[in-house]
């Protein structure tokens, strides 16, 4: 079983560790379910919420749920304490891949061929984010937005931050939905209430990844073609690559874009105001997770890095009450695990960090 452990904001008990308290040292969440995840594939976050999706395509969900971002709840399947809970859907078919804005779930499934092509959406809207039409702007279930993606293709990668998200089809096309008024959509900007394909892209995407106020596309790593779309503040756009050849991984936070090279290092720009740049002491890592105004890297000696804005203890405990670290702090490590016990998957949300460590009990309620 996969263990997750958890650190940073949790006012509205999006950590999943049976309270409400911000927490700086990892604490276990805790399952309300006897059918505990044997591992986590991803973890995505809203404003308020979280979703885990399991290696077996299991979504679970804690934190808000009055958004409707957590889809279907009844009444007697909520526990009293905040805890992840069983994402409720119809049928059995695995949940494949997972995105939120800061009130709203996108995630996709495969369909009855085996091929990923149902995208659901639920919680609230109202700058397009659910991809349901105008005129849908609240959805408490999870609900299939029609007539997406286009006829023989399917979803390769799905992203999304504040108030957008972008989808990537195997076909190397990309399209996307919610706010796009600083062209973080393409042009024309605007709002998007349903899936608009970006047009000319001058290369076969396959990989996007959202900021705050910009997406950034990435092509095969071989070329590793790059394009920024959408605001250039922090100078996201001017101080991008032409290119990222060899890229292994890319993420975004509101106001940085990080590339996860090949020999380990992480390249990165924009915004800095609060330690937000990958560290120039950084070891090699092996895998990072972007957060909102933070990262949280696993090094190559398999330690757990987090850097940025750790005002909500997301980063592990900070000297001198300090909100920004200017140096990679270690939230957890291989060293003090018990034999066979690894550091399976990291995450990182809106000052929200996580751990999954597989080989050691779970905790349930």
């Amino acid at each position: 079983m996969a263990t997750v452990f958890a650190i940073g904001s949790n006012g509205s008990g999006q950590l999943g560790i049976g309270h409400k308290e911000d927490v700086s040292v990892p604490k276990p969440a805790i399952f309300y379910s006897e059918s505990l995840p044997s591992s986590v594939k991803a973890v995505a976050a809203g404003g308020n919420h979280t979703l885990l999706l399991s290696g077996s395509g299991q979504l679970y969900w804690t934190g808000d749920a009055t958004t409707g971002a957590c889809g279907s709840i009844s009444p007697d399947s909520v526990p009293a304490d905040p805890v992840f809970s069983k994402f409720q859907l119809d049928g059995d078919r695995p949940v494949t891949r997972v995105a939120a804005t800061w009130q709203a779930s996108v995630f996709t499934r495969l369909d009855s061929q085996g091929m990923n092509t149902e995208v659901y959406s639920c919680g609230i809207g109202d700058k397009g984010e659910l991809g349901q039409g105008q005129l849908i702007v609240r959805l408490p279930k999870a609900t299939r937005i029609e007539n997406f993606p286009p006829q023989d293709t399917q979803v390769v990668d799905l992203s999304g931050c504040m108030s957008h998200i972008v989808a990537v089809l195997d076909n190397g096309e990309v399209f996307g939905w919610g706010n796009g008024r600083k062209g973080q959509l393409g042009e024309p900007a605007g709002i998007i209430n349903s899936p608009r394909k970006f047009a000319g892209v001058p290369f076969k995407v396959q990989r996007a990844v959202c900021g705050k106020d910009f997406t950034c596309l990435v092509g095969d790593p071989t070329s590793g073609e790059l394009l920024v779309l959408g605001s250039d503040k922090w100078d996201i756009k001017a101080k991008a690559p032409s290119s990222v050849p060899g890229w292994k991984d890319v993420g975004a936070s509101w106001g940085n874009i990080f590339v996860l090279q090949a020999d380990g290092n992480i390249l990165s720009w924009g915004r800095n105001d609060h330690g937000q740049l990958a560290p120039t002491d950084l070891a090699p890592v092996e895998a990072m997770a972007v957060g909102s105004e933070h990262v949280v890297a696993l090094s190559s000696s398999q330690d757990v890095l987090a850097w940025g804005w750790g005002e909500h203890g997301n980063c592990g405990p900070l000297p001198n009450s300090e909100i920004a670290t200017k140096t990679a702090n270690v939230i957890a490590s291989s060293k003090f695990l018990p034999a066979g016990a690894k550091i399976a998957t990291i995450g990182a949300g809106c000052a929200t960090s996580w751990v999954v460590i597989e080989g050691i009990s779970q905790a349930h309620s």
